[in-house]
C-alpha cells in the first residue's frame, strides 16, 4: 500500500486526554480517533491490527475444536432476569427500552444468550460436551472511562462458553481454553502471566485471569517467587496470623483516649503496636437497584491490616454497586457506632462482619463506642461475635504466601483475557438440561472465557513501545515492511522501492510504501510512531542498487543490496510469524 493513497493523519502534539503510552501513540499514529469519552473508532491500521488479534484467537480456538458464531449485541431483559442478573449486575449495564417500552440491553456478555440457545438445542449428553464463541462489540456503560482502549464503553471482545455433563467435563474444556489461551497471548507477542481472579459479576467458582505486565495496569497482582502462586488481590488469598491459644484473657477496660480517631493517632497514645487493635469501617448498603437502603455493616479487620472490598461484598453476597461508605451520623442513630470511636462491642441493628484472624488473638484494643474512649483487652467470643467471619484483609506485599509462607511480591497488569468455571450458576435458574442414558434430567456444566481483542491491542502496544513510537510484534503489526523513499520524484528511488515492493509482496509480506512528497525527517519519525517491523530506505544509493535496512526494536542500520535486504526482511518475518 502507498502511503500517498492511505487515509493516514499522525499527530505530532501528545493528546490532552491521553495518558498513557497506548493511549497516545494509538491516537497520534492515527490509528484510532475519539469519538466521545470511552468510545473510538479504528482506522485502517488500527483496524488491520485488530483483524490480525481477531485471526490469532480464532485459529487457536478453532484448534482446540470451538465453534464460532455470532449473536445479537441485543438482549431482551426478561433473559436476565431469568439468570437474576437484570439488577444485580450494575449500573454498568447499558439499558434501553424500544418504541413499545420493553427493556434490552447492549450486551456486556453473554451467558444469558449462549445458555438459553443451547436449552433450546440440546437435549440428550450424546450432544455434550459443545465449545462456542463469538468475537463480537460489547458494551459496558463505564463511569469513569480512562485510558483509551484499557476501559472503554464499547468494546471488541472475544466470549467462548463451553457445555458438559459433568464437573469433570468442564474440567477438561477449562483446561483446553487456559491452554490455547497462553498461545494466543504468546503469539500476539505479550508477556501475559495467568493469575487466580475474582469472577466478579459472571460469577461462578473458580477464575484465572491472563495479565500483561504494565506499569499502568489496573490489576495489582501479588505473586511468590518461590512457588510461582499470583493472583490478583481482589482474589488472593491471606495467611492469618498464628492463633494465641495460650495466651490468657485480661479483663475488658475502658480508657479515655480523648482525639485519638485514626489507628496511628489511638498506637501511639496507649504505646500500642497496630496489631494489637482491630479496626473498624462502616457501610451502607442497597438492594438490586440501588432504590433502597438495605442496612448497615460493620466491618473489622486488625489494626495494621487493609480491608478488600472484594473480599467484603462477597462474604456478604451482594454486587459492588451495592455497597458504599456509610453516614457516620446516620448510621450512629442505628446502630450505636461513633465516628472514629467505633468497635465491635455493643453495637447493634447492623451486620457484623469479622476477619478471619481476630478470633484467634487475644486481648486487643478496639473503639468503645463512645466519643474519646477506646476498649482494652478485648477478645472474640466473649466480649463480641461476628455475624460473618471471612477473609476480609488484602495480601499486601510482604506478607506471607498463602501456599509456602515466603514473602509476596507486587506487581500491575492489564487484564486480557479471563477463563471461568461458572458450573451450574445460569443452567439451573434458566433450566438448561440434559437427559442422561436413564433419560432423567441433569443441569448442564458451563465454563466462560472472554478476550479483551482492542484491550489487547493496546496492551500489545503498552509492552511493545519507546520514546518514538510503536515497536509492532510482526504478528499483529499493520504492517510487516515499510519501504521509504527518500525523494519520491526521484525516478531511480522509486523504480527500486518498486521492486522491492512487488518482491515482499509476491513472498507474501505486506508492505507499505512511503511514497509521500514529504521531508525525509517527517518520513523517518512517522515510521519510528508507526512501528512497522521493518524499515527499508530507498536513497542516495539507489543507482547501485542499495538500501538501509533497520528493524524497528533496534538502533543499529545496515548497507545492503536490494535483494538481500529483501532477503532478509522475508526471512525475519516467515520465522517470526511461524513463532
Amino acid at each position: 500500500m502507498k502511503m500517498s493513497h492511505m487515509h493516514l493523519k499522525t499527530l505530532r502534539e501528545v493528546p490532552n486526554e491521553a495518558e498513557i503510552p497506548s493511549h497516545i501513540l494509538l491516537l497520534r499514529s492515527g490509528m484510532i480517533v475519539k469519538l466521545v469519552s470511552g468510545v473510538y473508532g479504528f482506522m485502517p491500521m488500527g483496524w488491520r491490527s485488530v483483524r490480525k488479534i481477531e485471526n490469532i484467537v480464532r485459529e487457536e480456538m478453532d484448534a482446540k475444536g470451538a465453534e464460532e458464531i455470532h449473536m445479537s449485541a441485543i438482549q431482551p431483559a426478561e433473559l436476565w432476569e431469568e439468570s437474576g442478573r437484570w439488577n444485580a449486575y450494575g449500573p454498568e449495564l447499558w439499558r434501553i427500552k424500544d418504541r413499545n417500552g420493553r427493556d434490552f440491553c447492549l450486551g456486556p456478555t453473554h451467558e444469558e444468550i449462549f445458555t438459553d440457545l443451547i436449552r433450546n438445542s440440546i437435549s440428550s449428553y450424546r450432544q455434550l460436551p459443545q465449545n462456542l464463541y463469538q468475537i463480537q462489540t460489547k458494551y459496558r456503560d463505564e463511569a469513569r472511562p480512562r485510558f483509551g482502549l484499557i476501559r472503554s464503553r464499547e468494546f471488541i471482545m472475544k466470549d467462548a462458553y463451553s457445555f458438559d455433563k459433568d464437573p469433570e467435563g468442564l474440567d477438561e474444556s477449562y483446561k483446553q481454553m487456559y491452554d490455547a489461551y497462553t498461545k494466543i497471548f504468546k503469539r500476539c507477542g505479550l508477556d501475559a502471566r495467568p493469575v487466580e481472579a475474582d469472577t466478579g459479576a459472571i460469577g461462578g467458582s473458580n477464575s484465572h485471569e491472563f495479565t500483561a505486565l504494565s506499569e499502568v495496569g489496573e490489576s495489582e497482582i501479588a505473586y511468590c517467587d518461590h512457588c510461582k502462586y499470583a493472583a490478583t488481590t481482589e482474589r488472593a488469598e491471606c495467611v492469618d496470623a498464628t492463633p494465641q491459644d495460650e495466651v490468657a484473657m485480661k479483663p475488658m477496660e475502658k480508657i479515655n483516649t480523648p482525639g485519638t480517631k485514626t489507628i496511628e493517632e489511638v498506637c501511639k497514645y496507649l504505646d500500642l503496636d497496630p496489631i494489637q487493635t482491630i479496626k473498624a469501617l462502616l457501610f451502607v448498603t442497597y438492594d438490586e437497584e440501588c432504590k433502597e437502603k438495605t442496612g448497615f455493616v460493620a466491618a473489622f479487620v486488625r489494626g495494621d491490616r487493609e480491608l478488600n472490598m472484594i473480599k467484603l461484598v462477597n462474604a456478604l453476597g451482594i454486587g459492588e454497586h451495592q455497597i458504599e461508605f456509610a453516614d457516620e451520623a446516620e448510621m450512629s442513630q442505628a446502630t450505636g457506632c461513633v465516628g472514629g470511636f467505633t468497635g465491635p462491642v455493643g453495637l447493634h441493628d447492623c451486620t457484623i462482619v469479622v476477619d478471619s484472624e481476630l478470633p484467634g488473638l487475644k486481648n486487643l484494643c478496639a473503639g468503645a463506642c463512645e466519643e474519646n474512649f477506646h476498649l482494652l483487652n478485648v477478645n472474640y467470643g466473649r466480649d463480641y461475635k461476628g455475624d460473618i467471619v471471612a477473609d476480609i484483609k488484602t495480601l499486601k506485599e510482604g506478607d506471607p504466601c498463602p501456599v509456602c509462607g515466603a514473602p509476596v511480591k507486587h506487581t500491575r497488569g492489564i487484564e486480557v483475557g479471563q477463563v471461568f468455571k461458572l458450573g451450574t450458576k445460569y443452567s439451573v435458574p434458566m433450566h438448561a438440561v440434559y437427559a442422561d442414558e436413564q433419560q432423567k434430567e441433569h443441569p448442564i456444566w458451563m465454563g466462560c472465557y472472554g478476550i479483551g481483542v482492542t484491550r489487547t491491542l493496546a496492551a500489545v502496544v503498552e509492552q511493545n513501545h519507546d520514546d518514538n513510537g510503536i515497536i509492532w510484534p510482526v504478528s499483529v503489526a499493520p504492517y510487516h515492511v515499510e519501504i521509504v523513499v527518500m525523494k519520491a520524484k526521484d525516478e531511480t528511488q522509486m523504480a527500486l522501492a518498486q521492486k522491492m515492493y512487488d518482491d515482499l509482496t509476491a513472498q507474501g509480506i505486506e508492505v507499505m510504501m512511503d511514497d509521500r512528497n514529504e521531508r525525509p525527517g517527517v518520513k523517518f519519525k512517522d515510521a519510528d510512531l508507526l512501528g512497522i517491523p521493518v524499515r527499508i530506505t530507498v536513497g542516495r544509493l539507489a543507482g547501485e542498487g542499495k538500501v538501509e535496512y533497520k528493524l524497528r526494536r533496534e538502533d543499529e542500520k545496515t548497507e545492503l543490496t536490494a535483494e538481500e535486504a529483501v532477503k532478509q526482511a522475508v526471512e525475519l518475518i516467515n520465522a517470526e510469524r511461524r513463532g
